[in-house]
C-alpha cells in the first residue's frame, strides 16, 4: 500500500558531519501516515527514536553531560517537537486522535551502566502522561509503549553474547526477548479505537520483567 501525498513515513537526522546516523539511530519511526499539510484526516502516529548507549553513573561529569545532551536530544526534543505539531494539527482540525511514543523498561527500572538512557526515558514517559492531560480535552489521546530488548536488527546485534543475554533473559518471567511484532501489535493497540478510553498509560512490552 502507498503513502497518500505529504506524508512522513520516516526521517533520518544527520550528525554534525552531513552523514546519517546510519549505524545506530532510527528517528520518527511513523507507523501509520503523518500529514503535515493542512487537510483532513489526520491518521494517529507513532514515534519512535532508538540509539544504544551505555553511559554509567560513574562517569566523568563532563563524559555524562555530553551523553545527557546527545540523548536527550535524540530521545526527548525529536520526539515532543513533531509530537506537537501533530498535535497542533489535530486541534486546528477538530479531529481526535492518537499519539504513541516508544519507551522502554528502562524507564521503570534501574539498570546498570544505563544512567543516562534511563534518565531520558523516564522523561519522555512524564512527558506523554502530560501531554495527555493537557490534550484530553482535544479528544486526544497519548501513550507510551515500553518494550524489554526487541529483537531488530540492532538488538541482536547488541544482545549476541550469550552471557550478556542470559543475564537479562533470566530477569524475564517469559524468558525471552520482545519481538519486533510485539510491539508493533500493542502500538497498534493503542493508535485503534479499541483503547478509546486509555490515555497517558504506558503499556509494558516486558515479559514480567517489572515484577521480577
Amino acid at each position: 500500500m502507498r503513502a497518500p501525498p505529504h506524508t512522513v513515513t520516516g526521517l533520518q537526522p544527520m550528525d554534525s558531519s552531513g552523514s546519517l546516523l546510519r549505524s545506530h539511530l532510527t528517528i520518527l519511526a511513523l507507523l501509520t501516515t503523518w500529514h503535515l499539510c493542512p487537510c483532513p484526516g489526520i491518521s494517529p502516529v507513532c514515534f519512535c527514536s532508538l540509539i544504544y548507549h551505555n553511559s554509567p553513573a560513574r562517569l566523568l561529569w563532563s563524559e555524562i553531560m555530553i551523553s545527557l545532551v546527545r540523548i536527550l536530544a535524540l530521545f526527548y526534543f525529536f520526539l515532543s517537537f513533531p509530537s506537537q505539531i501533530v498535535a497542533r494539527q489535530m486541534i486546528a482540525q477538530g479531529v481526535p486522535g492518537a499519539i504513541v511514543n516508544v519507551s522502554s523498561q528502562a524507564s521503570k527500572r534501574a539498570l546498570k551502566d544505563h544512567a543516562v538512557y534511563c534518565s531520558t526515558k523516564s522523561a519522555l514517559d512524564m512527558l506523554s502522561k502530560v501531554m495527555a492531560m493537557e490534550l484530553g480535552p482535544h479528544k486526544i489521546r497519548v501513550n507510551t509503549v515500553n518494550p524489554t530488548v526487541v529483537m531488530t536488527d540492532m538488538g541482536r546485534i547488541n544482545w549476541s553474547d550469550p552471557q550478556k543475554s542470559a543475564a537479562m533473559i533470566n530477569r524475564i518471567p517469559l524468558g525471552k526477548f520482545a519481538e519486533v511484532d510485539d510491539v508493533v501489535n500493542s502500538i497498534l493497540f493503542l493508535l485503534s479505537d479499541k483503547s478509546a478510553m486509555t490515555t497517558g498509560s504506558s503499556l509494558m512490552i516486558d515479559g514480567g520483567f517489572l515484577v521480577s
